[in-house]
């Protein structure tokens, strides 16, 4: 075999670093190092062992990535039916009692979208001037018609009180007919929790912390659950809020540590979707998804 065509299959195999180790070997024999009288056999097994003896053995162990975290909690939002009871008596004895725990699981699959509203007015005076831009409508159109053209059938259409994300959720609300419309309060924009690392462009007073904190999480907190026993198919509802309250509600939700919300970032108008399984599994399908906007409607104000 060549020279060529040992050094490939050794890249191949080993990786750039073996390459450096076998070109060293080759000069090395040309040399003599590895035994003047050697044959072209012995020469070239003498520079394959000294690849081999550079590379590190390969075992599932050294390979394998070791969990940084804690085990998923499935009973993250207190409804794992394993760990519910009433404290009643059984009105009978002959009741079976795998088919009353069956009928106290979750049979559905919630899916929760949540809509950033859309690019609004940033130099307007208090929360009621604070309303969409031209482009801004523009984007609650757009996201309007991607709901649309999922073709799934919305149970509810739930919005933060605020001025920006109840116009986005009129406008949305157009192309979704017969899909309920609720406010909330709970979903108003806020600082969630201190974010880490800090930023310096952004430093509201730890007393904000502490009172956006606990309305958030909140919101977490009805929202964000697994299915109740009683629902029988699965469920689509849209949140149309703000960006700090949705990056929490995915670091909540995900079992990621919270502080780390500031670390993404959400067009105006996307698409956040979180799936809840039954078992108080969650999932993320997608994450500030606005690639059904053209490029020149993109914003992040």
């Amino acid at each position: 075999m060549s020279y060529r065509k040992t050094l490939k299959l050794i890249c191949g195999i080993a990786g750039g670093s073996a390459a450096l180790v076998f070109a060293a070997a080759a000069a090395a024999d040309s040399r003599g190092y590895f035994g003047e009288q050697r044959g072209e056999a012995a020469s070239r097994w003498s520079r394959f062992a000294v690849v081999r003896a550079a590379q590190p053995a390969w075992t599932p162990a050294s390979h394998t990535p070791a969990p940084t975290g804690h085990a998923w909690d499935f009973n993250w939002d207190k409804r794992d039916p394993s760990t519910l009871s009433n404290g009643k008596k059984k009105e009978s004895t002959t009741e079976d009692p795998s088919s009353e725990r069956d009928n106290g699981k979750p049979k559905a699959t919630r899916n929760i979208l949540l809509i950033r509203h859309s690019q609004y007015n940033l130099s307007g005076n208090g929360d009621k001037e604070r309303i969409l831009t031209p482009l801004g409508r523009e984007q609650a159109e757009l996201t309007g018609q991607r709901l649309a053209a999922l073709g799934l059938k919305y149970d509810v259409l739930i919005h933060s009180s605020m001025a920006r994300a109840t116009e986005t959720a009129n406008i949305i609300s157009k192309h979704l007919p017969g899909v309920e419309l609720v406010s909330c309060d709970l979903l108003r924009e806020g600082a969630p929790i201190e974010p880490v690392p800090p930023v310096t462009h952004w430093k509201p007073d730890a007393v904000q912390y502490h009172e956006d904190g606990a309305r958030i999480e909140a919101a977490f907190r009805r929202y964000i659950h697994r299915a109740d026993p009683k629902q029988k198919e699965d469920s689509y509802e849209i949140i149309v809020c703000h960006a700090n309250v949705i990056r929490y509600f995915v670091c909540r939700a995900l079992q990621f540590p919270p502080e780390g919300w500031l670390r993404m970032g959400l067009n105006n108008g996307s698409i956040t979707w979180l799936t809840i399984r039954p078992s108080g599994r969650v999932a993320l399908r997608t994450l500030g998804d606005a690639g059904f906007m053209p490029p020149d409607k993109l914003s992040r104000t």
